[in-house]
């Protein structure tokens, strides 16, 4: 099977779009900036959504919907939300369509504007704060726990898939709350599910922070993320958590009585992930074979392939290849076994390799005589020659270690390219010659920090929860600073 996969030394981008076509993601589709996401792909995607949907719900959360359609005069309510979507929004003007008279299809009829726009769903803060203010009076009414799965349309005009289109898949919690501190609570919560998400299921290290006031959520009072380091050093964004304060309930009005009879505003917390983490996912483990996809994401964590001479051989092989794939599946391990007719066995051993398979088992002649079978691991390629006996105990063991090893080798990555700069010559000279992460002083305002970004295209990814109070000087004004910040170059 030939792959034809850019080198990532030779050209990173390349490589990674050329990954996502042959390993059957996605693809482009017709509407420009827009994609879709084929079957092997929406398998992974679905198992992330499994894993996170769980955990919603283990810590609360129900599954609700709300419309794609968002009246104009919602976003005009919270000054700072439309502020920061003005330009990404797609609008519905008119609402009837009927036949061309030339007979090139449908026309829109042009007097049958709406009376009032909409908005395509950019994210769904105001259609909901404003369903809210029906559903709350008490404080017997709160909190209120809720998650959609959805999908959202931003109006981008550089895309690439998963990492950013158009239109994109994620899922958007909504809560509401009696008391700040427990809207808090709930902020930092989901960021340590995101996180543990990303590191226990994803095997992606990630690093825990606020953004700052002008990389904040619009409508935000503080917005928590998880920056993940993909393998060409660049930041990638890899979910977000934000406490909205009582903005939304503000401007919808959503006011509830308290144990003591007052009245008062509601304070929120809105959260998500998106298919971004698909590209995550490709960047942080993937090689020039192919997809490499940690086993407890990957929707056939074990592929069998026979390798036989004639009819004979292979119904040997199939009655060993039956029975390992059902201990394999007692053990809760999904499994395939490839015994087309119509593929040679190194082109299937080239595709299970593409497409990211943790664990390949193949039974040939030799071993029927020997009862053994090869296991060849998809993350470091190794191969050995192992006795049939006992082998759904070792591949599980081994779906494990696969597990933690590509978690390890992504860690061994962070570090190694986590810097500190000193000064400003040595931040530019660090993000031109190495990327990667870098530690630097910031002197806190929004004009330094875009200074920065307009002179190296270095953001502030985050300020580090786990910051160490550090007496310095801001790298480009010389200025005060009593912490480091996290910067680096980010997609």
């Amino acid at each position: 099977m030939s792959k034809d996969l850019t080198k990532r030394s030779e050209n990173y981008s390349q490589w990674y779009n050329d990954l996502v076509l042959k390993a059957d993601l996605a693809e482009n589709s017709a509407v420009r900036g827009c994609m879709v996401i084929k079957p092997y792909g929406y398998s992974i995607w679905e198992m992330m959504q499994a894993a996170l949907d769980k955990r919603f719900k283990e810590t609360g959360h129900s599954n609700a919907y709300f419309p794609l359609f968002i009246p104009k005069s919602f976003f005009t309510k919270e000054a700072s939300h439309v502020q920061g979507f003005a330009k990404e929004c797609a609008v519905v003007t008119h609402y009837r369509l009927k036949n061309a008279e030339d007979g090139s299809g449908i026309i829109v009829d042009e007097d049958a504007k709406l009376e009032e726009e909409l908005i395509v769903r950019p994210t769904s803060e105001t259609i909901i704060w404003h369903t809210y203010r029906g559903w709350i009076q008490s404080y017997r009414d709160l909190p209120i726990l809720v998650n959609q799965w959805a999908n959202v349309v931003r109006w981008e005009m550089r895309t690439r898939l998963f990492l950013r289109t158009a239109e994109f898949l994620w899922q958007e919690g909504h809560t509401a709350h009696a008391k700040a501190d427990e809207a808090i609570a709930e902020t930092e919560q989901m960021l340590n599910v995101y996180a543990e998400f990303a590191e226990k299921y994803m095997a992606i290290p990630v690093i825990k922070g606020i953004k700052t006031a002008n990389e904040r959520f619009a409508g935000a009072i503080e917005t928590y993320c998880i920056e993940a380091m993909m393998q060409d050093g660049k930041a990638l964004q890899a979910g977000t958590s934000h406490f909205l304060g009582q903005n939304f309930a503000k401007a919808f009005d959503v006011k509830f009585t308290g144990k003591d009879g007052a009245q008062d505003y509601v304070w929120a917390t809105s959260w998500g992930v998106s298919t971004r983490l698909m590209g995550a996912l490709i960047m942080t483990h993937s090689d020039d074979q192919g997809l490499v996809l940690p086993p407890k994401l990957a929707p056939i964590q074990v592929v069998i392939v026979p390798i036989y001479k004639g009819e004979e051989q292979l119904n040997q092989i199939n009655d060993i290849a039956f029975t390992l794939k059902t201990a394999l599946q007692n053990k809760g391990i999904s499994v395939k076994y490839d015994n087309r007719d119509t593929q040679r066995p190194g082109f299937k051993f080239a595709e299970y390799e593409l497409k990211g398979v943790p664990v390949r088992i193949a039974i040939g002649g030799r071993d029927l005589e020997n009862g053994t079978l090869e296991i060849a691991r998809r993350d470091t390629k190794e191969k050995e020659t192992v006795s049939k006996e006992g082998i759904a105990e070792r591949v599980e063991k081994l779906l494990i270690e696969i597990q933690e090893n590509l978690y390890q080798k992504a860690l061994a990555l962070q570090n190694n390219m986590t810097h500190s700069a000193n000064s400003y010559d040595e931040f530019k000279s660090i993000l031109e010659t190495k990327g990667g992460f870098v530690y630097a002083h910031w002197d806190g305002t929004t004009e330094t920090e875009l200074k920065i970004k307009e002179e190296t295209k270095a953001t502030i990814r985050c300020i580090p929860l786990n910051n160490k109070k550090e007496e310095g000087k801001c790298i480009y004004s010389g200025k005060i600073s009593t912490q480091r910040v996290l910067f680096a170059k980010s997609y």
